[in-house]
């Protein structure tokens, strides 16, 4: 799937979803810690086994994001409820979706000049 850019944002763009990953510029991700600053490779736990240490470099952002976005791969699954909280309680709002829908949905919302962060499981 590929995804136009957004034309007022800065920072890492996500330009193509697929096979192989995230690609911002000329870089596959297969997992990605992304900001508005940074997109950095991942080494995610299993889903169920994710806990807030796991995403501690989008903590250290300042300002701090407005939200997460939590891509939990090929479809939609919960993160766990330990997790939510913790997250929860660093001030971040959270949202869950298939990593797809995530990535899209951190193209419009960079392209709106949104302030976030997300992590991304890969999509196999």
């Amino acid at each position: 799937m590929r995804m136009d850019r957004a034309e007022k944002t800065d920072g890492p763009i996500i330009a193509a979803v697929g096979p192989n990953g995230f690609r911002i510029d000329d870089g596959y991700y297969p997992a990605l810690l992304i900001s508005p600053v940074r997109a950095d490779a991942w080494a995610p736990p299993p889903i169920a086994a994710l806990t807030a240490e796991d995403i501690a470099p989008l903590f250290a952002l300042d300002p701090a994001p407005e939200f997460l976005l939590i891509g939990t791969g090929a479809s939609l699954v919960r993160p766990p409820p330990a997790f939510v909280r913790a997250v929860e309680a660093r001030g971040f709002g959270i949202e869950a979706m298939d990593s797809r829908a995530a990535a899209r949905a951190w193209a419009v919302l960079r392209g709106e000049g949104r302030w976030i962060a997300a992590a991304l499981y890969p999509l196999g």
